[in-house]
């Protein structure tokens, strides 16, 4: 068998340089298309089904969310294990699938299960779904320069015209916003004044959330014209707030400001950001979606971000947090570097002890093209390219000759014996 592919590749020797230059020109397309990164990524396959019910214990959270979730959600085929952790006012549930199984047929899984399960879980409480990232999906972070603006304002800034810019960004799953505080209306009750009003904290919650709302009517129509009909009723300021009507005294409204005062404030924080010990910061972190290239993304981001940025109040800017681009494209120059100095090394090697430039040629045209097909097979199967495939890419460099020089000086000692057996005047 291996003779007869031998004598073939000698009898058509240019149809074995087309398809070398074949193999070569699809090497170097799946070099293109194939997703590079700094890090593999060995996260498990995955769909995190997160659940908020803010103020529950996380017991609470476990019996109430946690558990009706993990028990309804164990039918999905193709299912590995199901891992569920309760915390205060939130619930965690890691759906581990196979590793063959499409994530996208994962997420529609679950997601029709999740239909089914909504009835079980407390009134106003709906799951949803994690971004289709990964473990190592972090591949950007930022955070704003403003030192004229407050923490309450630069929240806002980034959670209603940042975050939106940079999501529309292809390859970006999500953008997680931190730091800073969450605006919010705060209504301070006087227990004294409720109990002699006779006014419960049901019903103020209930008259606000009523109150916050824009209705709609119908057309009505004067003189050949149609006006739309609506009614404003969205909360815009403080005063608004306090001038909510929550029932009646002896015949006298009882508004939100009778009972208590309202004020702007930061919603709960669990934590904060802080920027090298210089103070808070708000920012946030871009999650790249599943399978695609870090290294396209990061770049998408950081042109996108140069567009965000004109839009922006004066004296506010972007800072870069952490870029993975960086250690990516160190370690792709690191890896070529060191790919060039081992082709130049292993190709002087050849020419020194062969001592034939064809002999060392049809050796060293072995490299790129066994380079090119491997990136062949890491294109077929889905796998990225980095730091730990590129080395061993490099490694293997001085194997991939070791087969060429056998073949070669074995040549050189068959054809030497033919010589010395068959004509020995010549070697005189």
């Amino acid at each position: 068998m291996v003779q007869a592919l031998i004598k073939f590749a000698l009898r058509n020797r240019f149809l074995i340089l087309l398809m070398a230059a074949v193999f070569f020109a699809w090497g170097y397309y799946s070099i293109q298309q194939n997703p590079i990164d700094a890090i593999p990524d060995l996260s498990e396959n995955q769909v995190i089904v997160f659940t908020e019910w803010m103020g529950r214990s996380p017991q609470l959270m476990e019996d109430q969310i946690t558990y009706p979730l993990v028990s309804n959600l164990q039918g999905i085929p193709r299912i590995k294990t199901i891992r569920g952790t309760s915390m205060f006012g939130m619930s965690f549930v890691y759906v581990i699938f196979e590793d063959d199984v499409d994530i996208y047929w994962a997420r529609t899984r679950v997601l029709e299960r999740l239909n089914y399960a909504q009835r079980l879980l407390p009134q106003g409480v709906t799951p949803s779904l994690g971004p289709d990232g990964t473990g190592v999906g972090h591949i950007f972070w930022y955070h704003l320069d403003a030192p004229k603006m407050d923490l309450g304002e630069q929240r806002a800034l980034q959670d209603w015209y940042i975050k939106f810019a940079l999501q529309t960004v292809p390859g970006v799953a999500e953008v997680a916003s931190f730091g800073g505080f969450e605006k919010q209306y705060q209504i301070i009750l006087d227990p004294v004044k409720l109990q002699f009003y006779n006014i419960t904290l049901a019903d103020v919650m209930n008259k606000v959330k009523a109150n916050n709302n824009d209705v709609g009517g119908r057309k009505f129509e004067m003189s050949d014209m149609a006006y739309v009909i609506r009614g404003l009723g969205y909360i815009k300021n403080p005063e608004d707030v306090e001038n909510i009507n929550l029932g009646q005294y002896n015949g006298i409204p009882v508004r939100v400001k009778d009972i208590g005062r309202v004020q702007m404030g930061g919603d709960l924080r669990l934590g904060i950001f802080d920027e090298n010990g210089k103070g808070e910061v708000v920012g946030g972190i871009v999650v790249m979606r599943y399978g695609q290239n870090a290294d396209k993304v990061i770049n998408a981001v950081k042109a996108k971000m140069k567009e965000v940025e004109k839009g922006l109040p004066p004296g506010v800017s972007f800072k870069t947090s952490y870029d993975r681009s960086g250690l990516i494209e160190a370690a792709i120059e690191t890896v070529k570097g060191k790919l060039i100095e081992e082709i130049i090394t292993v190709s002087l090697v050849v020419l020194i002890f062969l001592f034939h430039w064809r002999s060392a040629l049809s050796i060293i045209i072995q490299i790129p093209l066994t380079i090119a097909i491997s990136f062949i097979l890491l294109d077929m199967f889905n796998l990225s390219s980095n730091l730990m495939s590129l080395t061993g890419i490099a490694l293997a460099i001085g194997v991939i000759v070791d087969n060429g020089i056998i073949m070669s000086e074995n040549s050189y000692r068959q054809l030497s014996e033919w010589q010395n057996n068959n004509h020995p005047d010549k070697n005189l």
